[in-house]
């Protein structure tokens, strides 16, 4: 196994800009029984509470018949691209133009897929400065993203499995924080999201531009999450002084300790068209 990359460091105004942090602390076994799906034998999972870009992420793709989840690297390198270092500047795709952009089309139509997450951190401008705010669903339940991938190919036969996330206008709840959040795919549409055979994906992404409801809620977290380089349960506890209202019930518990390589790959017939 190749070691991991180093932790994507951003500065604060970039980090404002996009969405471009989440966590999934939960135990792999909740991920498991939420989306069902297969893996590779070497596959490995362990809780996250500052996923940054750069970083592998679990991603679940379907061949219309199996789910396969594995490692795709956050930030999407087309497959026509020169230089891979251009998917750090494409960890998010506006639901609005995915469509037509030609970094992301060919990958809505042929390649989507879910994201699991349980919560993501957006920074609320303040006079005192951002405030990095966890939101999270009332429920505490894992969701999932609205994702696009793509596989790259490189000199001496390297290959990158990288994706996007969709992202929309924010929820009632979350608008004075940003004005932006990460597309979440309703329950009920994750498997057509996923299916291969969808006739009319970009007619489709009109579902998942309704809005997304009062479903969300945010809190205060420590601004330790400004770096990449932490990321322990101390990211997603209620900052100093704040009421426990909005706060987590309680951090995940590790399933393994290792942690995936860059380009880790997807189970055998996991990157199916």
């Amino acid at each position: 196994m190749q070691p991991s990359p180093k932790p994507a460091m951003m500065s604060r105004s970039e980090v404002t800009l996009m969405c471009g942090r989440y966590t999934l602390t939960v135990d792999f076994q909740v991920v498991f029984e939420r989306f069902g799906f297969q893996t590779a034998r070497d596959f490995t999972y362990t809780p996250r509470y500052n996923i940054a870009p750069s970083q592998p992420v679990l991603a679940i793709l379907s061949d219309g018949r199996v789910r396969r989840g594995g490692y795709l690297r956050w930030g999407l390198v087309p497959s026509w691209a020169k230089d891979p270092s251009i998917g750090n500047r494409m960890i998010n795709a506006r639901i609005e133009t995915a469509a037509t952009k030609p970094a992301y089309r060919e990958a809505l139509r042929r390649r989507r897929c879910l994201i699991p997450a349980d919560g993501f951190y957006e920074w609320k401008s303040t006079p005192t400065g951002k405030i990095p705010m966890r939101c999270t669903l009332r429920s505490r339940e894992v969701f999932a993203f609205a994702g696009l991938w793509e596989t790259w190919k490189g000199p001496e036969d390297r290959i990158l499995h990288s994706c996007t996330i969709l992202t929309t206008a924010a929820a009632p709840s979350l608008a004075s924080i940003h004005d932006r959040m990460p597309v979440v795919v309703p329950r009920e549409l994750e498997q057509p999201w996923l299916d291969p055979g969808l006739k009319d994906p970009e007619a489709f992404l009109q579902q998942l531009r309704r809005p997304p409801g009062d479903n969300f809620e945010a809190y205060e977290v420590s601004r330790l999450v400004n770096s990449a380089a932490v990321d322990d349960p101390r990211c997603i506890e209620p900052a100093a002084g704040q009421g426990q209202n909005g706060a987590p019930s309680s951090a995940g518990t590790p399933h393994r300790d290792e942690s995936p390589s860059e380009g880790a790959p997807l189970p055998e017939g996991g990157m199916g068209r």
